[in-house]
């Protein structure tokens, strides 16, 4: 039989996140969620790293917030860990009962805490039960790394991925907002062994990602081309592009606007928004014995007045 010290160690390998409280006095920060300007050099900011210590939870070690249980004996413990260890106390293994440490969510009520994203450059002190919404949405959060190959964890800012791009997963670089690329593969048939290929183009001191892959839509295997604007959405809506594939006298044209790498590939792709060509319509543009895919692919970016 497992023991209870092996039960509470197993509980810290599965972290949870919990929410943070959904009381609109103390989660409203208004406008200034992403104005560091208007929350820096606030006073009384520093917080011993024992206060810290205090507000995080023994079993997932995130930050508590209300409702903050505890013991007869004082131990806490955050109301989302308290029905994972059956009301017993991961400390004293007394029952924890229905105590709430007003006390400890009084304390944390009265912080004041620098972003997690300070590194990359934002500025703003934060009330404790507010900072949590602000990071959510913080400007300065990094970047997943946008190439769609692989299972990729790097994040950072934008000039170190596009760097990481380059040098850790080879990708093509270009300077120009025009593009004409072709895709060649012997066997259209192996939708499901694909290959992703990304294109980054540098242009109007921005970077763009070109996509194009095939997938399965439905029973169809399809082939999609579509471009993500790395940086945030807001920014990605000052600009515009178009795709254009054809042969045998045909083509087809796509227009829109390229969507901020926030939003994953994956994502992207499952909302059909980018160029989408069916097979059999594919291996007609590419020519021959419509045995091989030979599409050609081309493109212009430009920035919206």
């Amino acid at each position: 039989m497992a023991s209870a010290n092996s039960f509470f160690d197993d509980m810290r390998n599965k972290p949870e996140v919990i929410d943070p409280p959904h009381n609109e006095e103390m989660m409203d920060i208004g406008e200034s969620v992403n104005d560091p300007a208007q929350n820096a050099l606030k006073p009384n900011v520093t917080v011993s790293s024992s206060v810290r210590e205090l507000l995080e939870c023994p079993v997932c070690l995130n930050a508590m917030y209300p409702p903050i249980h505890q013991c007869s004996n004082g131990h806490t413990l955050c109301s989302g860990c308290k029905p994972r260890v059956h009301n017993r106390c991961p400390t004293c293994r007394h029952e924890l009962g229905n105590i709430r440490c007003l006390a400890l969510e009084k304390i944390a009520a009265s912080l004041e805490l620098p972003c997690k994203y300070q590194s990359f450059g934002c500025i703003g002190i934060y009330p404790y039960y507010s900072k949590l919404k602000h990071e959510a949405q913080c400007s300065f959060r990094p970047y997943n790394c946008p190439y769609a190959g692989s299972e990729c964890t790097v994040i950072g800012d934008i000039p170190f991925l596009v760097a990481h791009l380059k040098d850790d997963h080879k990708v093509d670089m270009h300077n120009g907002s025009t593009f004409n690329h072709r895709y060649v593969k012997s066997n259209p048939h192996e939708v499901e062994n694909a290959t992703w290929m990304l294109t980054v183009f540098s242009c109007f001191g921005q970077y763009f990602c070109l996509h194009f892959e095939a997938f399965q839509l439905g029973m169809a295997p399809v082939y999609i081309a579509f471009l993500r604007f790395m940086g945030d959405d807001n920014d990605a809506k000052n600009y515009s592009y178009s795709l254009e594939v054809g042969g045998n006298g045909r083509k087809m044209i796509w227009q829109g606007v390229p969507r901020s790498i926030r939003d994953s590939h994956r994502k992207v792709r499952d909302s059909f928004d980018g160029l989408i060509i069916q097979r059999n319509m594919a291996l007609f543009f590419s020519g021959g014995d419509r045995k091989e895919l030979k599409l050609r692919v081309t493109g212009r970016i430009w920035k919206e007045q």
